[in-house]
Order: C-alpha cells, then sequence, then structure tokens
C-alpha cells in the first residue's frame, strides 16, 4: 500500500559510507565517558575555526538577538513571511564572499544565485532542472557516495562513472570522458552533462586549468552541461591555487555565451565556514531558466530568514572574512601535516592533496588480496577492531580496491593523536603476521619440497613409525 519510491533501495543507504556512521553512532569515542569507542573519520566536517565563528557573535551580539544597528528588535520582520527568492542583503554578502574566497578574480551576480537548504538540496534541484528520468550525467571517480542519493534517489536520474586511475594521480583525461560518453551510449543513456567536484571529495585535488579547459572543451562539443560543485573553495591550504569554473569562462572570453549558460556552479557554507546545520547552499547559473526554475523549486527547501540575516551580517564583515579565510587556510594545512605525517610513520601513504578536510589513503599493502573483498574485510577490521570510522574507496566507486578517504579536521588535536597512536599499533600487528604467515608458509614449502625428494622406503618408515608412536600412547 506504499509507493515505489518507499519501497525502492536505491537510496544508497546501505553502503559502507554510511554503514560506518551507523556503527560510530553505537558505540561513539568520548576521551572521558568511551575512551575505547570509535572515532569518527568519516564525517567532512571543518570543527577548527568555529571559535572564530563564536568570538564574532560575542563582539556582534545584535544580529543573534534579532536587533539592528541601532539596537532595535527587528525580530516580527525576520519572523514573518518571506519570499523564496531570499533576502537581498543575504544574497549579495553571499556573493561577494565567493568572490573574496576566488580571489576576487571573478565577480558573481546574484540575480544568477538561488538559495538551498544546503548542497545536497542544490545538486538535487539541477538534477530536476536538467535532466529527465533515465537521462546521465557523467562524474569523475572516486567520488562523493551521497551523490548516489543526492542525484538519483528522487530525481531517476543516472550515474556513469569517468574512470580515473592513480597511474595519473586520479586526474580528469580526454580518453576517460570520451569512454565514459560511450559506455553511457551503449547503456541507451541520454548524457545531459558532467558533474564534478572541485576540490575533489575524496581526493582533496583541486582540478588543473588542463583539467577544466577539457571539460569544457567536452561539453562545447557534446553539447551538453557542466555542473560544478565548488564546496571545498574556501578550503585550499596549498598550491596550487584553487580556480573556479567561472574563471576559466571568463578567460577564454565564454562569458554570456550560449556555453556559459550551460555551466553552473553549486556552493555552501557547510565546509568552508564549517555551518553544516545551517543548511546553506547556493545554485548558480547563467541560464535565466534554470535560476527561475531552481527558484520555485527552492520553496520545499528554504533557508530560514533568521540564518539569512545573521549569515549576512557575518559575510558583510569584510576584515573578519578575511582573517577567518586565512587563518582557516593556516589551520587546515598544520592538521593535514600531522596526519600525513603520522600516517607515514606507520608506512601509509597520501595521495599528495591541496585542499578539503580529508585525506586519499593508499592502505593496498594492508590487503590480502587485491580485491574489493579484501578492502572491505580491512575496513571492518579498522572500524571494529581498530575504532576508526573511514571510507572505503569502494563506497566512492573508486576502481582500485585499497584506497580509503580519512578525515582530519572534525575532532581535537588530541583525538587525532589517538587514532594515529591506533593505526600504528594495527599496522605493526598487521606486519607481524604477515611475516609470520609468509615465514610459516615458506617453512611448510621447504618440508613439502624435502618429503618429495625423499626416497618412497624413507616415507613409509616414517609414517610407519608414527603410527607405532600413536599406538603405544
Amino acid at each position: 500500500m506504499l509507493s515505489s519510491k518507499v519501497t525502492c533501495n536505491s537510496h544508497g543507504q546501505d553502503s559502507s559510507y554510511f554503514l560506518g556512521w551507523e556503527e560510530y553512532e553505537k558505540n561513539p569515542f568520548d576521551e572521558v565517558k568511551n575512551p575505547n569507542g570509535i572515532i569518527q573519520m568519516g564525517l567532512a566536517e571543518n570543527q577548527l575555526s568555529l571559535d572564530l565563528l563564536e568570538s564574532w557573535l560575542q563582539n556582534n551580539p545584535q544580529p543573534a538577538a534579532f536587533k539592528n544597528d541601532k539596537n532595535q528588535s527587528i525580530f516580527r520582520e525576520l519572523a514573518l513571511f518571506q519570499d523564496y527568492n531570499g533576502l537581498p542583503a543575504f544574497k549579495n554578502a553571499l556573493v561577494r564572499f565567493m568572490s573574496e574566497i576566488r580571489g576576487n578574480t571573478v565577480t558573481f551576480d546574484p540575480n544568477n544565485l538561488v538559495l538551498t537548504a544546503g548542497a545536497t538540496s542544490a545538486n538535487e534541484t539541477l538534477m530536476f532542472c536538467l535532466a529527465n528520468p533515465g537521462d546521465a550525467f557523467l562524474i569523475p571517480t572516486p567520488y562523493y557516495p551521497g551523490f548516489d542519493r543526492d542525484l538519483k534517489w528522487r530525481t531517476g536520474a543516472e550515474i556513469v562513472p569517468i574512470q580515473c586511475s592513480s597511474l595519473n594521480g586520479f586526474r580528469i583525461t580526454k580518453t576517460a570522458l570520451e569512454e565514459a560518453y560511450k559506455q553511457a551510449e551503449n547503456q541507451n543513456l541520454k548524457v545531459k552533462g558532467v558533474l564534478v567536484t572541485n576540490p575533489s571529495n575524496p581526493l582533496g585535488t583541486s582540478l588543473s586549468l588542463h583539467e577544466l579547459d577539457l571539460l569544457v572543451n567536452f561539453i562545447s562539443s557534446k553539447n551538453i552541461h557542466l555542473i560544478s560543485d565548488e564546496i571545498y573553495s574556501g578550503t585550499v591550504f596549498n598550491s596550487p591555487n584553487f580556480i573556479s569554473i567561472m574563471e576559466v569562462l571568463k578567460n577564454r572570453n565564454l562569458m554570456n555565451t550560449e556555453i556559459s549558460k550551460r555551466v553552473h556552479i553549486v556552493y555552501s557554507l557547510s565546509k568552508d565556514l564549517g555551518l553544516p546545520g545551517f543548511r546553506i547552499g547556493a545554485i548558480y547559473s547563467n541560464d535565466k531558466l534554470v535560476v527561475s526554475a531552481a527558484t520555485k523549486m527552492s520553496s520545499f527547501g528554504l533557508i530560514s530568514s533568521q540564518t539569512q540575516h545573521l549569515l549576512s551580517e557575518i559575510l558583510s564583515d569584510r576584515k573578519f572574512t578575511q582573517t577567518y579565510l586565512s587563518e582557516n587556510r593556516r589551520r587546515l594545512k598544520e592538521r593535514h601535516e600531522m596526519i600525513v605525517k603520522g600516517l607515514q610513520k606507520s608506512g601509509i601513504r597520501c595521495l599528495q592533496s591541496n585542499a578539503g578536510l580529508f585525506c586519499w589513503v593508499d592502505m593496498r599493502h594492508l590487503l590480502s588480496s587485491n580485491n574489493f573483498e579484501s578492502e572491505i574485510e580491512l575496513w571492518k577490521k579498522i572500524v571494529y577492531e581498530v575504532g576508526l570510522n573511514i571510507s572505503p574507496g569502494s563506497s566512492c566507486h573508486c576502481s582500485e580496491p585499497g584506497w580509503f578517504r580519512v578525515c582530519f579536521a572534525n575532532m581535537s588535536e588530541e583525538t587525532l593523536v589517538l587514532a594515529m597512536q591506533r593505526v600504528t599499533s594495527f599496522v605493526e600487528s598487521t606486519v607481524k603476521k604477515n611475516h609470520m604467515s609468509r615465514h610459516q608458509q615458506l617453512l611448510n614449502n621447504r618440508n613439502s619440497r624435502r618429503t618429495k625428494s625423499l626416497p618412497k622406503w624413507v616415507f613409509e618408515l616414517s609414517f610407519n613409525q608414527r603410527e607405532i608412536t600413536v599406538d603405544e600412547r
């Protein structure tokens, strides 16, 4: 008696990405109450700079108290109905902040901005605007596991992977793009566009200018769309600097062209400001029809007027935003170096990265066999025995077993130190077991060769002697 949506299994909740969260919630680490619990390293959350926001709120109590700069209450104004276009003050502040993150190399028109309840809503809304049920989007692997839910579950759209390889650091190539497009055609899927995360989740790398040019050329030749999910744009802490797809369009004189109308940006304050609970997301598009339709759809997931007001005040403080972005990047870089060095001491290397709240970690040498069954086996040991919830590469649709996403910005420094100690102990134990296993296998092989080389009568005599010994006992 229920709808097919209720009874279908296309949400992706049974992915190891979500299952790891469930196990964490059953036994969460607490340094006092549960020191042996599971440490959450599967959550890409930025808790490193919340103190900066808290300090701003202490020094600027009026916005949170719903008062203006004259200390007059604006509670009623915010509490009453607001249309779904959003508060102009907030949209203006948000586009200025987006430009600031990009070094003011590009500017954004607030009239092209659609507010949504987080990036999840923004991505799904774009799917509704750009694709019909059964149409496909191409996405480079590995990609964020939540896309299987966000892009497909309610829209009926399909995902075709662009297979990227560790041989070139999982970079996008023209060959990989063409192969994915051909694969979609072979499956009788109409390709409506490409979606990329820049910087990448889970890789923690920003797209190069070469890759961005490839993407623009590709969508131009195929007459399809490009969605650039840039929610980690403010987390770039190392060179090379972040390059937005809008900057590429500007430098190639493609603004206000038909190609620019097929390029759309998703943004959020969840990662850069560490405010996922505020549900601040946005779509930026040069296509007026997309903006109009997405604005109508946003009525199903609005941002509260109170939240918009508070954030407009914070983002309008240019001195604060400049200080915040600089200090947040410094802290991310410091924490990133800490986890990379901690893993290196255990003999584990990370993909060289320059952004994000996580590392893409290579544990292929710890697999019992080179397959995804062994990857899940290793993942379960890390969750249940080591007490760390990390995300296996298979949940990110990585084509190579043995890679894992490990988050580092959602915990204290002390907790990260403990996590690294657990990893070191686990690796040392695993290496020791593997060494003993190989040693035993060598002994067995030697004994087998010796037995085969003995004359038959010696073997029979030895066998009979053992029988006599057993009978006597």
